[in-house]
Parts: C-alpha cells; structure tokens; sequence
C-alpha cells in the first residue's frame, strides 16, 4: 500500500484512481498522518478481460428459442 499526502492527492486523482482500480490500496496523509484510504469496491476486478469473460460464462446455454431479434424488438414496442 503507498501513501500520498492531500495536496498530491488534489493533483494526482485520475493517476491514483487508475492504480486503485488495478487492486491497489492507497492511503492518503495529512501531515504525515493516515486520514483516508483509497481501495477498490469490493467485488470490482477492475479488469476489462475479466468481465467479458464473466458475460461469456453468463451467456454460455442461453438460448433466443428460435426468436430472431427483429421479432424481439417488435415485441418490445407493444
């Protein structure tokens, strides 16, 4: 876990938030002193290869039952 004082934090947000969205935990100090901590959501890979792979499991012997997507979106409209 690295640490970072408030004024860095100010100017290096995106930087940090990519890095916590890597898995990383970050702390945040106030003269020295921990007052925060940045860390991935729980549950959050943060991995676009993760999810894709996630959806392909979750699609994996669904079927459409024999209807086309036309037939889908028309029956949306009514």
């Amino acid at each position: 876990m690295s640490q970072i004082g408030v004024y860095e934090t100010k100017t290096h947000l995106p930087q940090l938030l990519e890095k916590v969205a890597g898995g990383e935990r970050v702390t945040i100090t106030r003269h020295g002193r921990p007052v925060a901590v940045l860390q991935p959501v729980e549950g959050a890979t943060g991995k676009i290869s993760d999810l894709i792979h996630d959806m392909k499991q979750f699609r994996r012997g669904k079927t459409l039952q024999g209807a086309s997507i036309q037939e889908m979106i028309a029956e949306g409209r009514d």
